[in-house]
């Protein structure tokens, strides 16, 4: 028997997905696994387009294993929303049980789905938006290795030469060129001044950097006349790691130099760029994370703050109004975007945002609340911005008002 409306769950899986039917009432039409494969997946839609007249469907996933998924279902032209995993986990403390089961997890997408009306819905993916998606995420996981790779190698410095480790900003390419040759107080008081300056250049430190950094790794030396323990084994490591920084650090660049292209062909790129503090790393990474359409994903800037996580949520109770306090749930990419735009933004001294930052300063917040306070200022002009289609030209003050 046909169903008026049905809402369909799934959970999203390599190699299988769970999808799970509920009518209007609640009730489970059906409940079943279906491949990550192209004829499985057109088969349930199929059967589930059969059995009612009006179908939502609802993923927990956007992206990775649920790509073929959801092209397949954005074909079908019917509505496809997006059940985030954090909030599949806090809806499921409202229905009976506390195991979890892909199949449970459908159904709490499935009625999830039916019981709100908020859901954010999954259009059709902009092609250069797709690929910065994947290029950002890529680069995201390349700047983790960096980071992790750095503090290792500075840990691992510190246990036998901590004087080096002291001397240098191993996030920089001329210092890791050191410690691939370099990595003890004996190797650089047996190099000297000469063989450090010639090991440097051969293998391309910066040049002008060159005499100040032989200056530093031999007063470092001089410190310490002992060998500590573990010498033998762990300079080698540290001389390894070094150069795998170096080909990532490499990797980085020619990714930055990709990504810089291909953010330039989305016509929303000259806007984004011409506000202090978004260059083509940031506004890539602005794009990914809202889909590429801010005025279709979001019905105002201030969802898009919230959506951030720049606007304050209440919580009162009782007699106490006005308690506010930073949400819980947010995207914390987009935050980081917008917080990283606002801290490059005023450090140019006659810019708009720098005297935004400085009155907010004078006020008596804090330097992370001044910052936190341009960020969300700069959601309103980037929206103003992307609204009209036009490009910044800054003139203090920083408003909304000013970019549209």
């Amino acid at each position: 028997m046909a169903v008026h409306k049905m809402w369909v769950g799934i959970d999203v899986g390599k190699g299988f997905h769970h999808a799970c039917a509920v009518d209007e009432t609640g009730k489970i039409v059906f409940s079943r696994k279906v491949a990550n494969s192209q004829a499985a997946i057109e088969q349930l839609i199929t059967r589930t387009t059969a059995k009612a007249a009006e179908v939502v469907w609802a993923v927990d996933m956007t992206s990775g294993a649920a790509s073929l998924l959801i092209t397949l279902l954005l074909a079908t032209g019917q509505p496809v929303v997006s059940v985030p995993g954090r909030l599949v986990n806090r809806m499921a403390g409202a229905f009976a049980g506390e195991g979890k089961t892909d199949a449970r997890d459908a159904r709490t997408i499935a009625e999830t789905a039916r019981l709100r009306s908020d859901l954010a819905p999954i259009t059709s993916p902009d092609a250069v938006v797709t690929d910065l998606q994947v290029l950002t995420a890529r680069r995201e996981d390349l700047m983790a290795d960096w980071v992790r790779g750095v503090n290792r190698i500075r840990e691992l410095l510190a246990s036998i030469f901590p004087a080096l480790e002291r001397a240098f900003d191993y996030s920089t390419r001329s210092a890791l060129v050191l410690l691939t040759g370099f990595q003890t107080p004996a190797g650089i008081r047996a190099a000297e001044a000469t063989g450090l300056s010639a090991y440097l250049a051969e293998h391309g430190a910066w040049t002008k950097g060159i005499p100040a950094m032989v200056d530093k790794a031999l007063a470092a030396a001089a410190e310490q006349t002992v060998a500590l323990p573990g010498e033998s084994v762990t300079a080698p490591l540290i001389a390894r790691l070094a150069r795998q920084l170096l080909e990532l650090d490499r990797e980085i660049k020619d990714l930055d130099k990709q990504l810089g292209a291909r953010f330039a062909e989305h016509p929303d790129a000259g806007p984004i760029t011409s506000l202090d503090g978004f260059g083509p790393i940031l506004g890539a990474q602005l794009l990914a994370g809202t889909g590429g359409d801010l005025q279709a994903a979001f019905r105002s800037s201030a969802h898009l703050a919230a959506y951030a996580g720049l606007a304050p949520v209440p919580r009162d109770s009782g007699r106490i109004r006005g308690n506010l306090h930073r949400a819980k749930r947010y995207h914390r990419g987009l935050r980081r975007v917008f917080y990283l735009a606002a801290l490059s933004a005023i450090k140019r001294p006659d810019g708009p945002s720098r005297a935004f930052y400085l009155r907010k300063r004078g006020e008596g917040k804090r330097h992370t609340q001044a910052l936190i306070a341009l960020a969300r200022r700069l959601v309103d002009v980037i929206w103003a911005l992307l609204r009209d289609g036009r490009e910044f030209h800054p003139s203090p003050p920083l408003t909304a008002t000013a970019a549209a």
